[in-house]
């Protein structure tokens, strides 16, 4: 069997802040942020409920379909908009749903969680399913800590997978968990994301690579293969790394944590958006998604873009 990817939508807040409007209340610079992190705005507001809704209904009009066809609702986030329910149903409600939905956490790996809990769903019996990444990270952080508040942002993207018995887009899946990690990136209840960014460096290059390398092989092909790779935006010296040990050129890695910060689990499918807008993503075209998270958490697939 096969399962394809039939569409994609995004989901942003409406304010955009520059990092001189950070360095208005922080000790920092534009300069500062972007050398370190890669990073010169994000967005900042709306809910994962709202962002979700706004990415959700972009991809099912991309892909063509109608509530009626959309056959579960999977939502990865990190902050959901309450405790209970969870916000896939509240989600699933506003966009006219009326299948089952839950919400999966694996923080900046959550949405490539999801589309494995998707491939499984269609491996069952479902035909169509909606994957949502969907942040509101910017309510859980100190906006007098540098080193989280440059980094975090909210946002939303979403992705149509569809059941097809002749075409399969997903070659490969590695997922992983490490929960000794868990203090190095982490937020309590009622309390803000704190983080030990030089072991999480440490720690997220050596699993994106690993988990890259073991992809590949299970797809069958080299990082020579690839035409892109769209990694979680995190950091742009991460993924500078993580290209360099995995021999591919950065002019074959997607960037978009330059206009959109680091939105967990809305990472990958913002980038995935920004492959599809600038046109660098082509039918027949090996990409490399690759994200880790707090847990901490890692996942890797190979597509084939049909």
């Amino acid at each position: 069997m096969g399962v394809r990817f039939k569409g994609w939508g995004i989901g942003l807040p409406d304010r955009i802040v520059t990092n001189d409007e950070l360095s208005l209340t922080l000790d920092t610079s534009d300069e500062w942020i972007s050398e370190r992190t890669g990073i010169r705005q994000r967005y900042v507001g709306g809910t994962a409920r709202s962002l979700g809704v706004i990415a959700g209904r972009n991809a099912m009009a991309d892909a063509g379909v109608e509530p009626e066809d959309i056959d579960f609702c999977l939502l990865a986030t990190t902050s959901p908009d309450r405790m209970a329910p969870a916000t896939a149903v509240l989600i699933a409600n506003d966009l006219g749903l009326t299948c089952p939905a839950m919400d999966v956490n694996a923080a900046c790996s959550g949405f490539m969680y999801a589309v494995r809990v998707a491939q499984g769903l269609l491996e069952t019996g479902n035909k169509r399913i909606l994957v949502i990444g969907a942040e509101h990270l910017s309510k859980w952080v100190d906006w007098t800590d540098r080193n989280i508040a440059v980094l975090l942002a909210d946002g939303g993207g979403a992705a149509i997978l569809e059941y097809d018995p002749d075409v399969n887009d997903v070659l490969s899946f590695v997922l992983g968990a490490d929960g000794s990690g868990a203090d190095l990136l982490t937020c309590e209840h009622e309390g803000t994301f704190t983080m030990d960014g030089r072991e999480v460096f440490r720690r997220a290059v050596r699993v994106v690579v690993d988990s890259s390398q073991r992809a590949l092989e299970l797809a069958g092909i080299t990082a020579d293969d690839l035409a892109l790779i769209i990694p979680h935006q995190a950091n742009i010296r991460i993924i500078q790394a993580v290209a360099d040990r995995l021999g591919i050129g950065m002019d074959r890695a997607v960037i978009a944590l330059d206009r959109y910060g680091n939105t967990s689990s809305a990472s990958i499918p913002l980038a995935f958006d920004v492959a599809r807008t600038e046109g660098r993503i082509k039918t027949g075209d090996y990409a490399l998604l690759t994200g880790f998270g707090a847990g901490m958490t890692w996942a890797s697939s190979v597509v084939k873009w049909s």
